[in-house]
């Protein structure tokens, strides 16, 4: 029998807790979960997704891997064979300010990923990317370790889970 999934929406989460910061980028949803959340993971680059794999394969337990990529469409941060890797290993979702390509490959993946939007190029690989900074996207704030809820209607950043 499979376990069933707790779904947190954002706008209770909001309700409950005044100091919840709302992301004011409009995602989209590019695999088959709208909803997920988890302890953040925070990765900073533009352009290059190099580091990306190697943050994944450490294993996400839940985790959600937030990558700002400045907002740039012109590279993609990731494509279907990094995504089905992160689910793969266990992340919750992954959140891109920034584009993916193969969008038709994340269509079927059991996790959320969201992005800014899609692209066909592929990304640079000058490893300029670094792993737990501090992200300012969207008019907030988020810190590595902070608590990621995310469904269709936002992406909502806590100091620590708030749910049962």
């Amino acid at each position: 029998m499979a376990a069933t999934r707790t779904i947190i929406r954002t706008a209770d989460v909001c309700d409950d807790h005044p100091e919840a910061r709302v992301c004011e980028l409009q995602f989209r949803d590019f695999a088959a979960r709208e909803d997920f959340h988890g302890e953040a993971v925070t990765f900073a680059t533009f352009e290059d997704n190099k580091g990306v794999r190697d943050i994944l394969v450490q294993g996400g337990d839940g985790k959600v891997l937030v990558v700002d990529g400045r907002g740039s469409m012109r590279r993609a941060l990731c494509g279907g064979n990094i995504a089905a890797l992160a689910l793969e290993h266990g992340w919750a979702g992954l959140i891109f300010n920034g584009a993916i390509r193969d969008s038709h490959e994340f269509t079927d993946l059991d996790f959320g990923v969201k992005a800014v939007g899609a692209t066909a190029m592929r990304p640079r690989t000058d490893d300029i990317g670094r792993q737990g900074e501090v992200l300012n996207m969207g008019g907030i704030v988020i810190r590595p370790k902070e608590y990621v809820y995310a469904d269709r209607d936002a992406v909502v950043v806590l100091a620590k889970p708030v749910h049962g």
